[in-house]
């Protein structure tokens, strides 16, 4: 009996001993847990993968919710999304040194018109704006005052491109001044800028020789388009 006894004891305490080395394995292989295994922040997991805000999608936009793109957006065209591109309003102003003036008039017209056409010599593009400031043989005056001739769009012109201007000169019946030349001026953006500038002293084309200047010669505005400004110059009321 003492023997079974001393046996069961035995067995016990071998069995005891066994679970307590089975847990201390298991301790040392967690044990590195504490400040030792990278946390999320350390080493991204899957939730701390790059977003697609961050560099461009394969189809080329930012997909919806993403925090926005560090590339600019795109026109249609190609360019930056500003609008407009190149805006005739940015070219500068023609003047003396840009342009080559010459006069004419119409047959069967008895000199009650004249035509101004300007021509761009230069490599670069610029814009006659609103109407010339025409002033007759010594007249210092005002200008001639501009017919209601606005056109559509202002007169930009390319090198060796051209702009017209029309002047109504008298009327039959009107006193009238005989004149061989006329001064002519520019306006910048600004409507009626450079009154005060002095203008160049055209002289007529041995075509117009002379002028007769009635008492409230008119102007037209700048166009590219010829047959506008006759329209606007031989319309009832201006002849």
């Amino acid at each position: 009996m003492r023997t079974a006894r001393e046996n069961w004891k035995t067995y016990a305490l071998g069995v005891a001993a066994t679970a307590a080395i089975l847990s201390s394995t298991a301790c040392q292989s967690g044990g590195g847990d504490d400040g030792k295994k990278p946390t999320a922040s350390g080493a991204p997991g899957a939730s701390a993968a790059p977003t697609p805000s961050g560099t461009p999608s394969p189809a080329g936009p930012t997909q919806p919710g993403g925090g926005g793109t560090t590339s600019p957006s795109r026109s249609p065209g190609g360019g930056s999304a500003s609008p407009g591109g190149g805006d005739k309003t940015d070219i500068a102003a023609c003047n003396d040194n840009d342009l080559s003036i010459t006069t004419s008039g119409w047959r069967q017209d008895s000199g009650q018109h004249l035509l101004i056409t300007a021509t761009n010599f230069t490599d670069k593009p610029c814009t006659l704006y609103h109407y010339p400031y025409v002033r007759f043989g010594t007249d210092t005056r005002d200008p001639v005052a501009p017919m209601e001739s606005k056109p559509k769009a202002i007169a930009t012109i390319g090198p060796k491109e051209k702009a017209y201007a029309g002047v109504f000169v008298f009327r039959a019946g009107q006193q009238t001044r005989t004149v061989t030349s006329f001064a002519l001026g520019y306006q910048d953006r600004a409507f009626n800028s450079n009154r005060d500038v002095a203008s160049l002293d055209i002289g007529l084309s041995p075509e117009v020789g002379s002028l007769t200047v009635g008492p409230t010669p008119r102007v037209t505005y700048w166009n590219t388009d010829l047959r506008a400004v006759e329209d606007y110059l031989f319309r009832s009321g201006n002849s």
